[in-house]
Parts: C-alpha cells; structure tokens; sequence
C-alpha cells in the first residue's frame, strides 16, 4: 500500500463523514466542540469524494458544507460552497433532486446572511426546480427544507 489510501478507504471515509455530519446537524444540544467536529468531518468528506467521487457527489458535499455552514451562522462560506454547488450542478448537467437542492442552498445561505431578496429568488428557483423532481418523496423533502427557511 505504500502510505497510500485506497479508493475503498477514500469511499468509506466520504461516505462515514457525511453520514455523522448529517447526524450532527440533527443533534440539537451540539457544543461548540460538536460545531467543530462537524465542520472538519463535513471538509473532510468532501476531500474524500474528491479522489473517488462522481460530480454528483461532489454536489452533495458542497451541498452538505453549505447547509452545515448555514447553520451555524456563517454566511461567507455557506454561499461559496451553495455557489459551488450550483456550478457542479451546472456544468455537469446534474439536475432533478440535486438541482433543486443547489437552489435551495443558495436560499439558504443568503438567509443566513440577511439577504431576504435573494433568499426569495433562489427559494423560487427551487420551487420551480421540484417540479423535475421524478420522486414525489425527494419533491416532498425539498417543499419541507424550503417551508423552513
């Protein structure tokens, strides 16, 4: 193995770390070490993803980053990784689910930021973005994430 990871470990890392990163931002109770964790996890998987992920995956850990970011308050990088998000989703053509989750990044990160205008820009570009959604599920998590913002 010569001190090299494997794709396998880069997967299970990636795949590990956004699943605790997700499970953070449930926690209700985080302490600041919780925020802390959480954002070297959420930077963490993203890194992973990079060495074997698709676009598609590189869309979600920004995603992640950015929703994560979001919440704690942080608007600066929270629109950077929405941004980016969106620009993965673009340039590779990524649409459905996805598409409609980068809007709703953006909503969300300009939410934090205090910008009620563009909020209500990117809230409706992702409202209309649901109506490609193919699974009325995921269409149904995205109307919940947006009524939230």
């Amino acid at each position: 193995m010569n001190g090299q990871i494997t794709n396998d470990i880069h997967k299970q890392l990636a795949i590990q770390c956004f699943n605790q990163v997700w499970d953070m931002l449930d926690k209700k109770d985080r302490t600041q070490m919780d925020d802390d964790t959480m954002l070297h996890m959420a930077h963490t998987s993203r890194y992973h993803w990079e060495k074997v992920g698709t676009p598609v995956n590189l869309s979600r850990g920004e995603w992640q980053i950015s929703r994560m970011y979001s919440v704690l308050q942080r608007p600066e990088p929270a629109l950077f990784h929405a941004q980016r998000n969106l620009e993965i989703c673009l340039e590779h053509q990524i649409v459905d689910f996805d598409l409609a989750f980068a809007y709703e990044a953006l909503a969300r990160a300009y939410k934090a930021a205090g910008n009620e205008r563009e909020m209500l820009h990117y809230k409706k570009l992702a409202v209309e973005a649901s109506k490609a959604i193919n699974k009325e599920e995921d269409r149904n998590l995205l109307l919940n994430d947006l009524n939230e913002i």
